[in-house]
């Protein structure tokens, strides 16, 4: 560990959290900057304009695929796998979430983000290349989610643009 980087861990603290070195940086930054966008392009819709089943049922999938990767990350950082792994929503779940209030769907993508994101920093090293119950490793979930959600930005139809999307992601999409 960098000298600065052990000063940095100092200063703030035994509470705070860090990707483990061996974590796959550039997929965790392409999610995370994915989520800020999604963030903001939902930040952007008055409820009334959330109002619309495909903008609900974007947002509830969203939250809900963020739900099962960070059970996923929580198997694979205390070896207890979920009875029924998966990586993306049940479809009862989607249908639940693209009724709730506008506050409360707000409030369980805001809450699902958050979680993912502590699982990823949570899983130790060696955890990051163990093997999932339903196919492959914790390190391919940041690309899958970054995948996921800027497209799910696009697909809120709020002013999103493709040119907005990096360059990695503008390839899969086209």
């Amino acid at each position: 560990m960098s000298d600065a980087l052990a000063a940095l861990k100092a200063r703030q603290g035994a509470g705070a959290r860090y990707d483990a070195p061996n974590a796959p940086a550039d997929d965790l930054l392409l999610a995370r900057r994915g989520t800020a966008y999604f963030a903001r392009k939902l930040n952007e819709l008055s409820d009334s304009e959330l109002d619309t089943r495909d903008r609900r049922r974007i947002i509830a999938t969203v939250s809900y695929d963020a739900r099962a990767l960070a059970v996923m990350m929580a198997g694979a950082r205390t070896g207890h796998w979920p009875e029924e792994p998966r990586f993306e929503a049940s479809a009862k779940e989607i249908a639940l979430g693209a009724n709730l209030p506008a506050r409360a769907l707000r409030h369980l993508f805001h809450h699902t983000e958050v979680h993912l994101n502590v699982e990823w920093r949570d899983l130790p090293e060696a955890a990051w290349d163990c093997a999932m119950p339903i196919g492959g490793t914790p390190r391919s979930t940041p690309a899958l989610r970054a995948k996921t959600v800027w497209f799910a930005a696009l697909d809120l139809g709020n002013g999103g643009r493709l040119n907005d999307l990096p360059a990695a992601m503008r390839q899969l999409r086209a």
